[in-house]
């Protein structure tokens, strides 16, 4: 790498570095790298879940094994586990955002594409308010409007100290969990890009700095080896978390008293 070349390395890395171009110059500012990420993932899930269930076996096939699996695992140990026996029929629902959850994530290490729609909070903030609006539309569908906000804002507790808790409960359940399921997952991408970004670039930097510090460009590439594995390790657990805290909202919502 020439000393020109290592001059046009963006360091350090800056938050513009998640405002991509449009992929065709001159077109519609939105259609981005993410933009079609996104589209990407969903078109491979729909047609991983067709392909594979067009012609189900009694034994199953690898594809169908994963499949399979997939979906048991959602709906045995996060729906009906939190949920319930109620929480078979939000199996699919589940499934579906735990799927969209990992696979956007796992493009952040994927080498060639190394971006995550989700470090962007738009698409984290869009998965939020329709587990939002599942867990509400639930609640009144099971307990009638006024019951439901009954539930959801007056906790049994004293007369006298309502006043004071009403308006957390409304904060809490109505503002302060979509903004924490989008902000968790969002930060944890964002966070992981940046680190992984910063010791890849970091060492071409020091590579090209001086003679001193050109051996320790190498520590620099295997620290970014080594926090890809914690990353993929990450990216699982927020899939998980994601999942599960949007069935714990929907079993709030069909709980009698919250």
């Amino acid at each position: 790498m020439s000393s020109s070349l290592a001059a046009e390395i963006p360091w350090p890395p800056t938050v513009e570095d998640f405002f991509l171009p449009p992929i065709v110059e001159g077109t519609t500012p939105w259609f981005t790298k993410v933009t079609l990420l996104v589209w990407v993932a969903v078109a491979a899930l729909i047609i991983f879940f067709l392909v594979t269930y067009r012609e189900p076996k009694l034994v199953p096939t690898k594809r169908q094994w994963i499949a399979e699996s997939i979906y048991g695992f959602v709906r045995n140990n996060v729906a009906r586990d939190l949920i319930g026996h109620d929480g078979v029929r939000f199996a699919p629902y589940l499934t579906t955002l735990f799927c969209f959850v990992l696979l956007t994530n796992l493009f952040g290490i994927i080498p060639g594409i190394q971006m995550s729609p989700n470090s962007h909070i738009a698409f984290p903030a869009i998965l939020a308010i329709i587990s939002w609006v599942l867990f509400n539309a639930v609640g009144i569908r099971q307990h009638g409007f006024a019951k439901y906000m009954k539930n959801s804002l007056i906790p049994p507790a004293p007369w006298f100290i309502l006043p004071l808790l009403v308006p957390i409960e409304f904060i809490s359940t109505f503002v302060f969990r979509p903004f924490t399921l989008a902000v968790r997952l969002f930060a944890n991408m964002f966070a992981g890009h940046m680190i992984l970004l910063v010791f890849t670039l970091g060492g071409f930097v020091m590579l090209q700095s001086n003679v001193w510090l050109a051996p320790v460009s190498v520590v620099s590439w295997l620290m970014a080896i080594a926090l890809t594995f914690l990353e993929a390790l990450v990216i699982v657990l927020q899939a998980y978390v994601f999942t599960v805290l949007t069935a714990s909202y929907v079993q709030g919502a069909l709980a009698e008293e919250h």
